[in-house]
């Protein structure tokens, strides 16, 4: 066993190299500061594309985890041109919070306060602090973490409003996205909170923080996913009534694990038991996802009967991390082999092993789709993390 989890440590360590290379190579814009903030499929920058915040946090996040990892010092060299564009150009100096896009220069332009994004901005800075040691960027975590406290929160019935106008007033349009419900709140803004949340608290154990995660775990527990078939809930109106019907399997897998890590982190025991039994339930749902050749599909919309059979690159990342999980709490070798089997088909078909990074995804008949490889969305986050993840993990578990 441990020839196998060495070979898949050293596979995912090359591919960690490749995609930070890769983000090294082609994303820094050395004109205007920070990052494109689009590049195509076939690697043509769009160099006055907007720049997104998710798309700055998530690039510092990815190379603090990457230093943190591997002590290479050409990582923590990126994250700190990260930590610099956002600290200069998406922190809202007039009313704090982070800003959703600035233009090519660094302007402000959608200055919308998408809790979102402010979640990812302590995702970050959090993970910055670990590698630099920055009290800056501790601060700005902990006063982004106090706005949302103070503005977002809902304070009757729990959880977080989406979305608020730049001065942090309610607005109308609360959507992340096109393809977003218009509803006070969803599955995935709360699941990157505690995300968001549990990075902060391993640099800032205040007991209110821990009693915020241990809120959102509960918001999870009791609304969010659904208790008959186990998958998430997308949608919903403030009192947590169900708004929407589409299974997200990218989703479920993400957050299988990202409980858990979550119940770990604060050390709650009982809490982490409860945690790892629903994390199976949620993985084994998930596997209803899965496509013969080890692919998981993107969505499936209940009302209509209809799969989304396309296979977005993300998903892909999460089920390596998501099964493998799995596997290490119940210790069916089933969920291994499916880890496995999303690692081979993401190297069969994800990678794109001529102009670096990963694809977008493909379509039904394998055909790769023709979307950013760099964009508001498209970023070194799910692929890199899933790397940093099994890496750790499979050290842990090898026998020297």
């Amino acid at each position: 066993m441990d020839a196998l989890f060495e070979k898949y440590k050293d596979e995912l360590e090359n591919e960690l190299q490749n995609i930070l290379v890769y983000w090294q190579e082609n994303a820094i814009d050395r004109e205007n500061g920070g990052f494109y903030g689009r590049i195509n499929n076939n690697n043509t920058i769009f160099k006055e594309a907007p720049k997104g915040s998710v798309l700055n946090s998530r690039i510092l996040w990815t190379f603090s985890a990457a230093f943190n990892l591997t002590n290479n010092p050409g990582y923590l060299k990126i994250a700190e041109r990260a930590f610099a564009y956002l600290r200069n150009h998406f922190i809202d100096k007039e009313f704090v919070g982070v800003f959703w896009t600035v233009d090519f220069e660094g302007n402000p332009l959608d200055t919308k306060k998408q809790i979102y994004a402010q979640a990812f901005a302590i995702y970050g800075l959090s993970e910055f602090y670990i590698s630099s040691k920055n009290e800056e960027a501790k601060e700005l975590a902990i006063q982004l973490y106090n706005h949302i406290l103070e503005y977002s929160y809902d304070k009757e019935n729990g959880g977080y409003i989406e979305a608020l106008s730049r001065d942090w007033k309610e607005i109308g349009d609360l959507r992340l996205s096109k393809k977003d419900a218009n509803e006070k709140k969803s599955m995935n803004t709360h699941l990157h909170l505690l995300e968001a949340f549990s990075n902060l608290y391993r640099i800032w154990t205040n007991e209110k923080l821990e009693e915020r995660i241990i809120e959102l775990i509960f918001i999870f527990l009791n609304h969010i996913i659904d208790r008959q078939t186990h998958h998430l809930v997308l949608f919903f109106d403030e009192k947590w009534n169900k708004k929407s019907h589409i299974i997200s399997y990218g989703h479920d897998i993400e957050a299988a694990w990202l409980l858990e890590e979550a119940a770990a982190q604060i050390k709650n025991d009982s809490l982490l038991e409860q945690v790892k039994n629903e994390s199976v339930q949620i993985a084994t749902a998930t596997t209803d996802g899965l496509d013969k050749d080890g692919g998981l599909w993107y969505e499936f919309n209940l009302e209509k009967d209809d799969l989304v059979k396309e296979k977005h690159w993300w998903p892909q990342a999460e089920a390596i991390i998501g099964f493998f999980n799995g596997w290490q709490i119940t210790g069916d070798e089933n969920f291994l082999q499916q880890s496995l089997k999303s690692w081979q088909f993401v190297q069969k078909h994800i990678l794109d092993k001529k102009n670096g990074e990963w694809f977008w995804g493909i379509k039904e008949n394998n055909t790769v789709m023709d979307e950013d490889k760099v964009g508001i969305w498209k970023c070194p986050y799910h692929n890199s993390r899933s790397c940093i993840e099994l890496i750790k993990r499979i050290k842990n578990i090898i026998t020297y």
